[in-house]
Order: structure tokens, then C-alpha cells, then sequence
């Protein structure tokens, strides 16, 4: 554990949990690199130059939500500034970067908040749901999903987890110094302290990669009407048709 986790000495000699080890972060950012290179690599020497690529011409269908597209664009811009601003310090950057911190969680925390309630009240939250029959699909040519891919479905619950996970310690966190509601009251425990900046700490590294493997999918060529639908909202008939089961998904056209 010695090398993922900082100790300290408190008032008492004890030795307490301080934090995560950074060293862990060019760790992760080697691997993520390696593995995403690897990934391509294999894509480029796999890639079928006859297979004719989906047609984003002719009618569109929507795939997106205008208030959905927001949800996302908010929810990855305080992403990457809580991940900026987070890991700032700790290559020596000097900035400001607490106050732009707490107020980038304070953002992403409502928006998850909004998301959740509204994905289960207004949107089909079962299209969303990860079941056995799924694990089958990135294995299977003949097996089209509905709405959602295997791996979309495995990233979103991937996020949610990591992201529940840094906004719970970081709110416990933000309750432990001065800001423009309240003075800094120091009333958590040292030992506690720790283990809220390491767990904090392990959740931020899990989403630097997630993000940044988010990032590269969402870049790669037959990827990239996903991407555009998260702009424009609308994939075309000929993408659906060609990427998924429309008895599974079946989506009003755009407008």
C-alpha cells in the first residue's frame, strides 16, 4: 500500500492516511496512453478498406434531446476543469485553482443531480440498463443494439460510479474549508480526512482515464456520428439502420 497510499504523523504520533500517492497519476496516464495506442494499432491493422461507411445523407432521425446535449457538454466542461484545477499542483502549476475548483464540483454535483432525476422520471431509463444478453454483443456482428452500444452503456455506469464516488468525497471535503457560506470548522477527524482525500484522490485518477478514453472513442472515424449527434442531435436513418436493431430503438425523426 506504501505505494499508493501518503502517510503522516498526527498530533498524537499516530501515523494517519494523508492522501494518494501522485506518483499514481503518470502510472495511469503511461497505461492509458499504451492502451489506447495499442487500440488503435489493432483498429488500423483490422479496419476492412472495402466495408462502405454509413451515409450521413437523407432523413435524419434524433438521437439526442437539445436540454441532453447541454446536460453533456456541462457536465464535460467541469469535468476537465475539476481534473485541471485538481491535478494543477501537483505538476507544479501556480494558479488559483481552489476556488475554481469547488465551484466546477458545485456545477458538475448539480448537474448530476438534475440528470438522475430526469433520466428516471422523463427519459427511458431501461434503455440504459447493462444485462447478460449485452456481454454478447462486441463478440456477435449479427447482434445490433438498441439505443446503446455495449461499450456506451459500460462507459455511462463506469462515469456514474467514479463520478458519484469524486462528488461525494469532494462535497466532504468542501464542507472542511472557508468559502463564501461558511468558515473553515476543521470538524473531521484527521484519520477521516485522509481517507476522504485518498478515496477523492483514486476516484479523480479513475476519471482522468475514463475521460480520456471517452475522448479517443469519440474521435475515432466510426465513431464520429455519435459525436456529431451530441452536437447537432441527429444521426441519419442510414447510420441507425446500419448500427442498430430499430425494433430495440425506434426514434422520431429530427427536425
Amino acid at each position: 500500500m506504501g505505494e499508493i497510499v501518503r502517510y503522516k504523523r498526527d498530533v498524537w504520533g499516530e501515523e494517519v492516511i494523508l492522501g494518494v500517492s501522485w506518483d499514481l497519476l503518470w502510472v495511469v496516464a503511461v497505461a492509458v496512453l499504451v492502451l489506447l495506442a495499442a487500440h488503435a494499432i489493432i483498429m488500423a491493422a483490422l479496419a476492412n478498406k472495402k466495408m462502405e461507411k454509413a451515409s450521413s445523407e437523407g432523413r435524419r432521425v434524433l438521437r439526442h434531446e437539445t436540454i441532453d446535449r447541454l446536460f453533456h457538454w456541462v457536465m464535460a466542461a467541469s469535468i476537465l476543469v475539476l481534473i485541471a484545477t485538481g491535478t494543477a499542483p501537483i505538476l507544479g502549476l501556480r494558479i488559483a485553482w481552489l476556488n475554481i475548483h469547488w465551484i466546477a464540483g458545485l456545477l458538475l454535483t448539480f448537474v448530476v443531480v438534475f440528470h438522475i432525476i430526469r433520466s428516471l422520471f422523463w427519459q427511458d431509463f431501461k434503455s440504459m440498463i447493462l444485462g447478460p444478453k449485452d456481454f454478447g454483443e462486441p463478440f456477435d456482428s449479427s447482434k445490433k443494439p438498441g439505443k446503446y452500444t455495449f461499450e456506451q452503456k459500460g462507459m455511462h455506469w463506469a462515469v456514474t460510479v467514479v463520478v458519484l464516488a469524486v462528488i461525494v468525497t469532494g462535497v466532504l471535503l468542501f464542507l472542511q474549508i472557508d468559502t463564501p457560506f461558511w468558515d473553515r470548522t476543521n470538524s473531521m477527524p484527521e484519520d477521516q480526512l485522509g481517507l476522504m482525500f485518498l478515496l477523492h484522490g483514486l476516484s479523480t485518477l479513475a476519471l482522468i482515464a475514463l475521460a480520456a478514453t471517452h475522448i479517443y472513442f469519440a474521435l475515432r472515424p466510426e465513431k464520429l456520428f455519435y459525436t456529431r449527434s451530441m452536437v447537432s442531435g441527429w444521426i441519419s436513418e442510414d447510420e441507425m439502420t446500419a448500427n442498430h436493431d430499430t425494433s430495440l430503438w425506434s426514434p422520431k425523426e429530427a427536425d
